[in-house]
């Protein structure tokens, strides 16, 4: 019967380079799957479109204060009013404001409400300048409301 010895040394320098081996070929496998979406080596997978195309929409509770202000002055007394402020008040949104100024006059025909007012909300206190038009069926349109 032959017998085959081996001798430590061999045996054991053999596993640490196998252990390395398979370490250094997962750590390959997983950066070659992090680095696809990286693109780390020039493919051309970047979305390139532009910010610029997506249109704003208004935000919906600048949209509710409008009606708040245009309801306050279009049913203003101005022989009352005159120069006083007006306060508003939106229970909706939190917001609050006063209109500071309100002149009448006509534009195209149409009796028509030009007024300045701040607006106080979470996002800060800002002016605004606006106007607002009697249509031919009686009702208040909102035509100008722009943030100064």
């Amino acid at each position: 019967m032959a017998l085959i010895a081996k001798t430590f040394n061999r045996t054991s320098q053999r596993r640490p380079f196998a252990a390395k081996g398979l370490a250094i070929i997962a750590v390959a496998a997983a950066l070659s799957s992090c680095t696809s979406s990286l693109d780390l080596f020039g493919g051309d997978k970047v979305d390139r479109m532009s910010t610029g195309t997506i249109q704003a929409k208004r935000n919906p509770t600048t949209m509710s204060d409008e009606v708040t202000v245009q309801n306050a002055v279009s049913s203003a007394d101005l022989s009352k009013v005159s120069m006083s402020p007006l306060p508003w008040a939106n229970t909706t949104t939190g917001s609050a404001g006063v209109v500071s100024s309100i002149r009448e006059g006509r534009n195209q025909g149409h009796i028509c409400r030009d007024f300045t007012t701040t607006r106080h909300s979470f996002e800060g206190i800002a002016q605004f300048t606006g106007q607002t038009c009697l249509t031919n069926s009686g009702d208040w349109m909102l035509t100008s409301f722009d943030r100064q």
